[in-house]
């Protein structure tokens, strides 16, 4: 670095001149601290448009959410104002480095901006406004050659640290105290004196990531400042120069009114001292002693819940029954268990030790479910219905009812009891996204079985409770065998799919009854068909899949209420005024119709955009009146969020954190919001379960809206899948969204639980929460891939590894 120019402040000036001059500064800090505190009285703008599932539960009808912290949950921006904290994490790689002088970080006219921008004070910047204000230009001249500086200076100074593979990471809370501004203010005078009494020493200067105008420069520059870092370190596992100012560049999509680090201070430390607490600081892992082994689903093999249920008869045994306390304990691995097969090839095999159960092939073999074939398990692409094929039984319904259009007018579709779940497997094929679940009995591991394939499915139950998903969200819901009692109890269980399928949309019935005449079917059929007429569904046409010797009965569900008014009986009755369709967490069922709706504003009163528009294009019915998530009008905020996402997962996950994205299938959004992230990765062979928590804003509608799925759950609980269900997890501001009411141990223990081994986990949260999770990471002996930090806000990477613990827990209510 060129710094032999530099001018120090000599002794030419007079010492009652440097007096006044720190007199100044002095002032200027104290006011600076006022303005800090006055500020802290701010509460940003609520949300007031978008109430969270746990409300409507509660209230069975839609409220309007008051959360004070709903801004405190940023997207995940990691702000480019910021400025280094003493906190920040640290780079493995520059520990190397230990012999070369630390430097500080200079900062050149940016006094009076940053501070107006409400960012920490530096005793690097203290030294250079001084100097600035004594109107030092040789300083200027020679630095100008270090760092690129815009003509207006409005370009933020950025600075941040990355570690990859095993860094240590030192976290802390940036502090906005009344304190530290007494201490800054004695740090400023000592550094006035040394400014005018000491040589600048060479090499001095923090190595920082400038942010420029000119992108190329960008990255030119951000390579030559970190060459000292990153130079021998493995292109395809390093973090590329550049993407750390990619990364902050985020928070440029999201101006909502977020509240000030001093107002969130007091709060933030109460709950550090539980986050930070002595169990997840020095956590001793064990693995669950349980009667399921491998397969042990917290809340689905609640053994002790289940010995006592008054009664089975609605299937109330495999419903969640969750334990009062999650478990904090590993799940084994199955003996023999090897990465999985890859996508597409998983659709045809998997490895037979990774789902060890013969069972299914033994008994729905002849129908080319499942066979086994040597070291694998192998799937025809059968299933009861379709024997010879799922493809050509798809397109049988597209040939009998072009209206169904696959891929483009039918883009979300649930299929319900799907077995192994070819149906949905081989929907892919035609661009088509497919729900399916199934229940946890005696066809063992169907869901297990589809996970593995790479096909998305959950264990779930037509029971006595409602499903996960809000109203009228679903193209086409499909039903092939899949033995639910459709017609008796008042049709309570149809009328459940009713509330899920989209006004106009199709129900794909292929079953015995449709095309069989013995008795039972026949009078199966003469009931469904009052059943169906009485809810005003039209049967539009009788599928013949003569290859298969099936068929199938198709209905559409009405999209006016004037049926529902002529009808002479209200049975089934109409729902009352007062009831939420969308409110569905552990809400039981009902045997009524709700309204379709009428206003040309209201969800569902169209039909979406064809796919793939409708990813990328706001839904009609979000109106500009309304308040996003972020802050800023509703449609925009939309538009915001994608914007911001593809930025992220093209400038950064893409490339930066060296996940090999071609061994990635199964893939899920902890906490998504408008399903944006599941958005950017839309030309990926992947497919993305969008979670959106219970005491969240109920964006769920939305994620469904733009072609995607998702489904609502609780993280205190486990979620009902399969160990090993997904290859990599995404988790957005989830931890220190959750902290307050789950235990974040036992969080941790469910990642493991449904993340497969060589999985990635990928965090974004405050600074204090990745610390967190990283030491439990290491705890688990998983791989820090990277961790990064930037005021306050933090970015880990970490990896899943074979280990397991070589003590055990027993479960007492996981014991049959």
């Amino acid at each position: 670095m060129a710094l032999g120019k530099y001018s120090r402040v000599d002794g030419r000036k007079s010492s009652s001149y440097c007096s006044t001059i720190t007199v100044v500064v002095f002032v200027g800090v104290c006011l600076f601290g006022v303005w800090m505190l006055m500020t802290s009285s701010v509460v940003p703008t609520q949300n007031s448009d978008f109430s969270s599932q746990e409300a409507k539960t509660e209230l069975k009808q839609k409220v309007t959410e008051n959360n004070p912290n709903q801004f405190e949950d940023n997207p995940g921006d990691l702000p480019d104002d910021a400025v280094k904290e003493e906190g920040s994490l640290k780079n493995d790689q520059g520990k190397s480095n230990t012999g070369e002088n630390t430097v500080e970080e200079t900062q050149e006219e940016k006094f009076v901006e940053e501070n107006s921008e409400g960012k920490t004070e530096t005793e690097g910047e203290t030294k250079e406004a001084e100097n600035d204000v004594e109107g030092n230009k040789d300083k200027l001249k020679s630095n100008s050659n270090e760092e690129s500086n815009s003509g207006d200076g409005d370009s933020n100074s950025e600075s941040g640290e990355a570690t990859k593979e095993g860094g240590e990471t030192n976290s802390s809370e940036q502090s906005e105290s009344e304190e530290n501004l007494s201490e800054k203010k004695s740090d400023t005078e000592e550094n006035a004196d040394e400014t005018k009494h000491e040589d600048e020493v060479d090499g001095q200067t923090e190595e920082k990531i400038e942010q420029n105008q000119d992108k190329d420069s960008e990255e030119r520059s951000g390579e030559n400042k970190m060459e000292g870092q990153a130079k021998n370190q493995d292109t395809n596992d390093m973090f590329p120069a550049g993407v750390q100012s990619e990364i902050l560049n985020e928070t440029t999509t999201q101006n909502g009114p977020w509240s000030t680090q001093a107002a969130e201070s007091e709060n933030e430390k109460e709950a550090q001292k539980v986050v930070l607490s002595t169990d997840e600081n020095e956590y001793k892992w064990k693995v669950c002693n349980v009667t399921a082994g491998p397969d042990y689903i917290p809340c689905l093999d609640n053994e002790e819940a289940i010995r006592k249920l008054p009664s089975r008869s609605h299937y109330e045994h495999r419903e969640r029954h969750c334990p009062d306390e999650a478990p904090t304990c590993l799940v084994a691995l199955p003996e023999g268990y090897r990465q999985p097969i890859k996508w597409p090839k998983s659709r045809e095999q998997i490895w037979y030790y990774n789902v060890p159960h013969p069972k299914l092939a033994e008994v729905k073999g002849h129908q080319n479910w499942v066979k086994v074939t040597g070291e694998h398990l192998t799937f025809p692409g059968g299933g009861t219905q379709f024997k010879n094929g799922a493809l050509h039984y798809i397109d049988s319904i597209q040939k009998s009812l072009p209206q169904i259009d696959w891929g483009k007018r039918s883009r979300v579709i649930l299929d319900v009891g799907c077995g192994v779940a070819s149906f949905g497997g081989y929907l892919f094929d035609r661009d088509v996204l497919a729900m399916s679940f199934a229940p946890k009995d005696e066809h063992e591991a169907q869901v297990q079985f589809a996970l593995e394939r790479g096909i998305p499915a959950i264990s779930a139950v037509m029971g006595t409770k409602r499903l996960p998903f809000p109203s009228k969200v679903f193209d086409v819901v499909h039903c092939a065998r899949c033995r639910v009692p459709w017609h008796t109890e008042g049709g309570k269980l149809l009328l459940e799919l009713n509330r899920v399928l989209r006004p106009g949309g199709y129900f794909v019935w292929s079953a015995t009854p449709v095309y069989r005449k013995v008795p039972e079917d026949v009078g199966i059929w003469k009931a469904m068909s009052e059943l169906t007429k009485s809810m005003c569904w039209d049967l539009v046409v009788i599928e013949k899949d003569e290859l298969n010797e099936v068929g199938a009965a198709i209905y559409r569900k009405p999209t006016s209420n004037e049926c529902y008014e002529k009808r002479q009986n209200n049975e089934p009755p109409l729902c009352n005024e007062s009831d939420d369709p969308d409110a569905v967490w552990n809400v039981l069922l009902q045997a009524c119709i709700n309204k379709v709706p009428v206003g040309t504003s209201e969800r569902g009163f169209q039909w979406p955009e064809q796919w793939p528009l409708r990813a990328e294009k706001a839904p009609y019915w979000l109106k500009s009146s309304q308040v996003g998530v972020y802050g800023k009008a509703a449609p925009e905020d939309f538009s915001s969020d994608y914007e911001h996402w593809k930025h992220v997962v093209s400038k950064s996950y893409l490339t930066g954190l060296g996940i090999n994205w071609s061994s990635v299938r199964n893939v899920m959004d902890m906490r998504a919001v408008y399903g944006g992230f599941a958005a950017a990765l839309k030309d990926l062979k992947v497919w993305v379960m969008n979670v959106v928590p219970v005491d969240s804003s109920d964006t769920l509608p939305i994620i469904y809206e733009r072609g995607l799925f998702g489904m609502y759950h609780d993280w205190c609980q486990s979620f009902s899948t399969y160990p090993r269900s997904y290859d990599l997890l995404h988790a957005d501001h989830l931890f220190s969204h959750i902290k307050k009411r789950c235990k974040l141990v036992a969080v941790v223990a469910e990642i493991d639980r449904i993340l497969r081994p060589e999985g990635h986990l990928i965090v974004r949260d405050k600074v204090e929460i990745i610390g967190v999770i990283e030491r439990l990471a290491k705890s688990m002996q998983w791989k820090i891939r990277l961790t990064y930090s930037k005021d306050n806000e933090g970015l880990l990477c970490v990896q899943k590894t074979f280990w397991r613990p070589t003590e055990t827990e027993t479960i007492k209510s996981a014991i049959a």
